[in-house]
């Protein structure tokens, strides 16, 4: 991990320190076939989202907070930041979670980083929060699937749940409201387009 990342910002988040890949095919060639290191880099939605929350405070503010897929922790961190009052990262990756520890400490703040909830019975901590926060989780079939059943149990107990997505194939369109829309610089590598639109929705 720390051979082939550095410290760094993401461009659409410059308030948040990050341990970044600087070359993304050494990341992935030096890494896991069965764990990519999706942690290594910020991801269009969780920037994003983590704008918005740093733009728009109120919605974190005095709340409890979990990030799902939390990858390099740039949501948790922001809602941090922004005065949530107590913060759960959540990823199924042990590197996302370590990564997620130390980014937490390079910006001063205080993370409760656990495993995968979507998949174990975990329900109890995963929906002792006020807020739900995803960035960038509809990318893939069957994670969607799990991740969209696991967001409706939050939805359907009164949990606000807000996505980060920049037009996933597996985006529950029909579901979600849009709340604001940021063009997220710096892409190219990861998307294939040097800007990439991006939407933070209410999932209803």
């Amino acid at each position: 991990m720390t051979g082939w990342t550095a410290p760094g910002t993401a461009p659409l988040v410059g308030e948040v320190t990050l341990l970044l890949a600087d070359d993304i095919h050494r990341a992935w060639s030096q890494a896991d076939e069965e764990a990519p290191p999706f942690w290594a880099f910020a991801w269009a939605g969780g920037q994003a989202l983590a704008r918005h929350v740093l733009d728009h405070p109120d919605v974190v503010r005095g709340r409890r907070v979990l990030d799902l897929a939390t990858g390099s922790g740039i949501v948790a961190i922001a809602a941090a930041r922004a005065g949530a009052l107590h913060v759960v990262a959540s990823d199924s990756d042990a590197r996302a979670r370590i990564a997620a520890i130390r980014n937490a400490r390079l910006n001063g703040v205080s993370l409760d980083v656990v495993g995968d909830l979507v998949t174990e019975d975990a329900a109890d901590v995963a929906l002792d929060v006020d807020v739900v926060l995803a960035g960038d989780v509809f990318y893939e079939q069957p994670m969607a699937r799990l991740v969209l059943d696991f967001l409706d149990e939050a939805v359907g107990a009164g949990i606000d749940v807000l996505v980060g997505d920049p037009g996933r194939e597996y985006l529950p369109r029909k579901r979600v409201t849009p709340l604001a829309t940021y063009d997220v610089p710096g892409t190219a590598d990861l998307e294939g387009r040097a800007v990439t639109p991006t939407t933070v929705h209410r999932l209803t």
